[in-house]
């Protein structure tokens, strides 16, 4: 096995036990307050709206929305952890059968592990701040993550037409 689908599969495996693990702790300590959270932020807002205070009834609504917003970008982050680690695995299998020297595909590996880690960890990081410097490594980091699965089926596509034209040569 080249060092290249060692980086693969080793942070696939590394990064699904961090999602495992992060999701196991998310939905014992803290998917339920999250969701009572939001069920209690519409049930104020729907109880306002009824009494006729429309002041009140936003607020709970604007609460609400920032409820839904940790809820989807926490989910979020466990699900991506999850897929990202299965695709370094699957990719780690059969990544010695890209048309690249072991010298790119080891550049390539570890550009795919980073970034399969540190995009769903940006996304993960908008909970605690909305600013713009984690909008902005999710950003980044899913545009290296984004490029480096082209350039992974680029390489693979590269390797097959590689051997369909020996095929047919012989």
């Amino acid at each position: 096995m080249s060092r290249s689908q060692k980086v693969l599969i080793y942070s696939g495996l590394l990064l699904l036990i961090l999602g495992m693990t992060y999701g196991l702790w998310y939905a014992v300590f803290a998917e339920h307050q999250r969701l009572d959270e939001m069920g209690g932020a519409l049930a104020q807002s729907f109880a306002s709206a009824a009494a006729g205070d429309l002041e009140s009834s936003h607020s709970a609504l604007h609460a609400y929305g920032e409820a839904k917003y940790r809820y989807s970008r926490e989910v979020d982050a466990h699900s991506h952890w999850g897929g990202l680690a299965i695709l370094l695995i699957l990719f780690g299998a059969v990544f010695d059968r890209t048309g690249f020297a072991e010298r790119t595909r080891l550049w390539l590996a570890v550009s795919l592990s980073a970034s399969s880690f540190a995009f769903p960890l940006s996304v993960l990081l908008q909970t605690f701040d909305h600013g713009a410097w984690p909008r902005v490594l999710a950003a980044s980091a899913s545009v290296i993550l984004i490029a480096s699965m082209i350039m992974a089926a680029a390489g693979f596509i590269y390797e097959d037409s590689n051997q369909r034209s020996a095929r047919l040569r012989s």
